[in-house]
């Protein structure tokens, strides 16, 4: 079993080439992760959907912030309410603050009643790399055409206060509207804030 998750881990890296980058307007790069059972998920497997990418590690304050609250789990849910696939993407490398075994992972949806479609382990960056992740949470919408259509913070309020959620405008929630509505994104970037993603290097 570990031969086989070294050999997927291996391969990974080819299916994200280097030269790809995430620009918001343009096709969204295709890639494919492990998830937290070791089962690889292709990005484009999902054409015909609205995906959303969140970037996790769930020891940064500003993660524990819409976690612990409840909001990612409730955007996460009313996001799948209307068919949209929900990837939460870990690039922590190992040794690095964030950092989750598949195990790890599992019991980090579990304990956090989380709502994503799957939770997908990229300790070696190439996943967040090739999206310029620079934060966590750091979010990203693609429509179902495989258009990157939104990329940015999830919402206006960059602090790790709980208390600011509930005068802050949803930019994921509101982005997903316009996508389900055949409007142009209203908001179709926003500077991400957070801890920076923990890369290896």
């Amino acid at each position: 079993m570990i031969g086989k998750s070294i050999a997927f881990a291996a391969a990974i890296a080819i299916a994200a080439p280097a030269f790809a980058t995430a620009t918001v307007g343009q096709p969204a790069p295709d890639f494919i992760a492990a998830d937290a059972n070791g089962k690889p998920v292709k990005l484009s497997g999902f054409r015909g959907k609205t995906v959303v990418l969140e970037w996790n590690n769930p020891g940064c304050p500003f993660v524990q912030k819409h976690y612990d609250s409840g909001n990612m789990q409730k955007t996460q849910a009313a996001a799948k309410a209307q068919g949209v696939v929900w990837l939460t993407i870990n690039s922590g490398a190992p040794g690095k603050q964030g950092y989750m075994t598949g195990a790890e992972a599992q019991a980090f949806e579990k304990k956090e009643k989380a709502e994503a479609t799957a939770y997908l382990l990229d300790p070696k960056g190439i996943v967040g790399k090739l999206y310029d992740a620079k934060t966590t949470p750091h979010m990203y919408v693609i429509d179902p055409a495989g258009t990157l259509v939104y990329a940015g913070a999830i919402d206006d309020k960059p602090t790790a206060d709980q208390a600011d959620i509930t005068t802050a405008r949803n930019h994921v929630l509101a982005a997903l509207a316009d996508v389900k509505a055949g409007k142009p994104v209203a908001v179709a970037t926003s500077k991400p804030y957070g801890c920076s993603v923990k890369y290896a290097g």
